[in-house]
C-alpha cells in the first residue's frame, strides 16, 4: 500500500474569501469543528456488521525519527469511562483511509501520514451486546496537533509510552492492534 499523508479538513482561511478581505484575515491552517453525527451513511458488510476504523496516532520522543515511541490515547466519550484510540464509523461516501483521518481530526485533533492497516477485528458493541462490529486499524505517524478540534470540548487526549498505552487503553481489540503495532514498529 502506497502511504497516505492527508490533511484532511484542513485549509487555508484567507482562500475562502474574495481578495479585498485577505488583507484582513490572517492566513491560518483551521480545522472544521463540527464532527459527523448520525449512522444515514454508516457502512455495513453483508451480514450486517457496523464498519469502523481508527487510528494509532504515534511520534517518536526524539525528533527525526528515533528514540521511544509513544502514542496518543483519548477519552471515552462519557466521563469515568476510560482511554481509548480514536475511533468511528466508516460511510459510504469516503475510502477507509479517508475515515481513518477524518475520525482521528475530530477525536483526537491530530493529522499525519498514515501507513498500511494493521487488521481487522470482530468485537461486539458496548452499547448493544447483540451488535457485532467490524473494527479496522491503522499506524499514523502524527506531524500536526491541533490546539482546537471537532470534540476538544468533551475529550482529553493525552501522549503515553507504548506499555502505557495497553495499559491504560480499555478495549481489548485494541489493546490486540496495539500488540500488532509494537510487534510491527519494534520487532519488524
Amino acid at each position: 500500500m502506497t502511504e497516505l499523508y492527508v490533511s484532511l479538513c484542513i485549509s487555508n482561511i484567507g482562500s475562502h474569501f474574495p481578495p479585498t478581505y485577505n488583507n484582513n484575515i490572517p492566513s491560518k491552517k483551521v480545522i472544521s469543528l463540527v464532527s459527523r453525527t448520525g449512522r444515514d451513511l454508516q457502512r455495513y458488510n453483508t451480514t450486517g456488521y457496523r464498519q469502523v476504523v481508527g487510528c494509532i496516532p504515534y511520534r517518536y520522543k526524539k525528533h527525526g525519527g528515533g528514540g521511544e515511541i509513544e502514542v496518543l490515547l483519548i477519552s471515552a466519550q462519557k466521563k469515568g469511562k476510560g482511554m481509548l484510540l480514536p475511533k468511528g464509523g466508516w460511510e459510504i461516501d469516503e475510502s477507509i483511509e479517508e475515515a481513518a483521518l477524518r475520525e482521528t481530526i475530530e477525536e483526537a485533533g491530530v493529522t499525519g501520514q498514515l501507513e498500511e492497516s494493521l487488521g481487522m477485528w470482530q468485537y461486539k458493541s458496548k452499547r448493544d451486546n447483540m451488535m457485532v462490529h467490524d473494527g479496522y486499524m491503522f499506524p499514523m505517524l502524527v506531524s500536526e496537533q491541533f490546539e482546537i478540534w471537532p470534540e476538544c470540548g468533551f475529550r482529553q487526549r493525552k501522549w503515553v509510552c507504548l506499555s502505557e498505552a495497553i495499559e491504560l487503553c480499555r478495549n481489548g481489540w485494541m489493546r490486540e492492534a496495539l500488540e500488532v503495532f509494537i510487534n510491527r514498529k519494534c520487532q519488524g
